[in-house]
């Protein structure tokens, strides 16, 4: 059977495709990937390098306020031990991502369209309810961290910005970034290279902080990404705890829904999928492992070694205070902060996106027309996390984290079935050695992630029903 029709499953998605004037840019792409095939590995490199872009955007999107919130307590309360978490966290989150990749491009079929029919409807609906669900929930904390950050950058050079004023200035900013998304293919690539900006913004920021503060003990260093330990508790906190939280907020659902869907919106077929693979390592993999490594030898250079550091009383905006006393009362103080900062504005701006998806997937509205500009807002509630996130934490994270958490493994599973489909891959199912290799580590993936989660379900738990 030649995929390249897609019977089975009808015709490829046009609301997502590129304009007709649009294809010829899109047909030199596509001899440009064939010329390359061609071409010594070096030069296949540098080619790929000009084309990336959708693997940038899953780093962005994971590089928010939950990554730096969990990195910081690693790096204080336990130094480099937990340096293995991050790359061990994103590897589990590529081999899914490459089967994702692979499923799309070959097909072209609309991902949600194609777990409905071949999944199950209970798969696709409940991947979409937990997208759209933690994009909206999980913008407070991140408006809370931009409003921070940003109102603390104004402090420190003599400015003052209340937080709530910072927020608005964030959300302006975050609405007319986000609505260009989908316009143009022209525009997608201008917004895939903003964020490429914001995610290498952000590693520049603690590679400065790193190189500043210096490394304590290279040794440890090296133990901390290779001995895969699981430290005992420390200053009330629970290392298990930590890894958890770590592996678990790698990959979150909404960015399982929004790849797929950037990868279409680009214009990718079948002829990309190599690229598509270099994309997960080089724009997702290397970025993530690099930003959340850099960020936690920062604070383990310092607050780890303080003596006076308290568990309870860490936040961003008190980190960025700790190391400011190391690097300059103002440039380390600003470094630190806008590297948080960026962090956060790249999170913001790809959960509007993601809803955009999400809402046209449901009622089948098209990419780009209004409905789908006006979904993008409703995560822009969020900008009152500059002022009630902290209390709104307690009673709508824990439920929001397990909920949207266990709905993770079951879009997982949904791509596993859709991976072993003979009515929906054909002649592109994975076969061989190779085949079984990476479905066993699909299969491994959910595994892992499921009984992750379930840990962390208990732990969140356990003090409701022991009381």
């Amino acid at each position: 059977m030649n995929r390249d029709s897609h019977d089975a499953q009808g015709s490829p998605d046009k609301s997502i495709a590129p304009r007709s004037a649009e294809n010829s840019d899109l047909e030199r792409e596509r001899r440009f990937l064939a010329d390359l095939e061609t071409r010594p590995f070096g030069e296949r490199v540098v080619g790929y390098l000009k084309l990336i872009g959708p693997g940038y955007m899953q780093s962005a999107l994971t590089l928010g306020a939950g990554t730096a919130a969990s990195t910081l307590f690693a790096g204080a309360v336990f130094g480099y031990k937990l340096l293995w978490v991050a790359p061990v966290g994103m590897l589990l989150g590529v081999i899914m991502f490459m089967a994702i990749a692979h499923q799309t491009l070959s097909t072209g079929v609309r991902p949600f369209d194609a777990v409905r029919r071949f999944a199950g409807a209970p798969f696709a609906y409940g991947w979409a309810a937990a997208a759209l669900l933690s994009s909206v929930i999980w913008h407070f904390p991140q408006y809370s961290l931009a409003g921070a950050t940003l109102s603390d950058i104004g402090t420190a050079a003599g400015l003052n910005l209340p937080r709530p004023a910072a927020g608005a200035l964030v959300l302006v900013w975050a609405i007319i970034l986000s609505m260009m998304y989908g316009t143009s293919n022209a525009l997608i690539r201008w917004y895939e290279r903003l964020l490429k900006y914001l995610v290498w913004l952000i590693i520049a920021c603690f590679l400065a902080v790193v190189v500043r503060t210096g490394i304590s003990d290279w040794g440890a260093l090296v133990r901390g990404f290779l001995a895969f330990e699981v430290p005992a508790p420390r200053n009330g906190v629970s290392g298990t705890t930590l890894v958890v939280s770590g592996l678990a907020a790698a990959v979150g659902v909404n960015m399982t829904f929004l790849y797929p869907y950037s990868l279409l919106s680009r214009g990718w077929g079948r002829e990309h999928r190599r690229l598509a693979r270099f994309d997960l390592w080089s724009g997702m993999f290397v970025p993530y492992v690099l930003a959340t490594s850099l960020m936690l030898i920062a604070t383990a250079n310092t607050i780890y070694l303080d003596p006076s550091f308290k568990a309870a009383s860490l936040s961003p905006i008190e980190a960025s205070r700790i190391l400011a006393a190391v690097i300059g009362p103002t440039l380390g103080r600003v470094i630190f902060n806008l590297g948080l900062l960026a962090m956060a504005l790249s999170t913001i701006s790809l959960h509007m996106v993601a809803c955009g998806f999400v809402c046209s997937e449901l009622f089948g509205w098209k990419i780009g027309d209004w409905r789908y500009r006006l979904a993008m807002l409703l995560p822009t509630p969020g900008v009152l996390g500059t002022v009630f996130w902290a209390k709104m934490a307690v009673w709508v994270a824990v439920p929001t984290n397990i909920i949207c958490g266990f709905l993770l493994p079951l879009a997982y599973l949904a791509f596993v079935r859709l991976q072993v489909s003979r009515k929906y891959l054909g002649d592109d199912r994975p076969r061989g050695l190779r085949g079984a290799a990476a479905l066993a580590a699909m299969i491994l993936s959910t595994a892992l992630l499921t009984g992750f989660l379930a840990w962390q379900a208990w732990q969140a738990l356990r003090p409701l029903w022991s009381t």
